[in-house]
């Protein structure tokens, strides 16, 4: 009997414990996180690469950039407005030229295409006819300089 009664006693005391142990999980999400901050700054921010032409006569002061990326999608911002810059990833066509009025506002910014060299010639014209059609008539092509 007496055997019986400590092997009841020891199941008594003793329960299965039916929580999670999340340290090892927190320790896991720390390293993801220093991992993924040291490498951000090494990644490439979506270089264009630009074609190259003679020398510029003279810099705009502020300007409208229209982002045409190699895979075709486009993105617009102000660059050296008075205001912050503003940024406006992933538009369409049928948003493009809203986006370019309201980015104008009152300022009559030019808009300067900047298109990566290796995208079809009929994408930029394309981006611009829709510009010229809207009512924008400071329309020009970035390009990098010669060197």
């Amino acid at each position: 009997m007496g055997a019986g009664a400590s092997s009841g006693s020891s199941r008594r005391s003793r329960r299965m414990v039916a929580e999670i142990n999340v340290v090892p999980y927190i320790d896991v999400m720390l390293v993801l996180l220093v991992i993924f901050m040291v490498t951000a700054p090494l990644l490439p921010p979506g270089a264009i690469d630009l074609p190259s032409a003679g020398q510029s006569n003279a810099k705009t002061e502020g300007f409208i950039e229209l982002v045409i990326q190699r895979n075709g999608s486009m993105s617009v911002r102000t660059r050296n407005t008075r205001d912050a810059e503003q940024v406006k990833d992933r538009i369409g066509k049928s948003e493009l030229l809203e986006t370019v009025k309201r980015l104008q506002a009152d300022q009559n910014l030019p808009v300067v295409i900047s298109a990566d060299k290796s995208i079809a010639y009929e994408k930029v014209v394309e981006a611009m006819d829709l510009l010229r059609r809207g009512g924008i008539q400071r329309v020009a092509l970035m390009v990098k300089a010669a060197s």
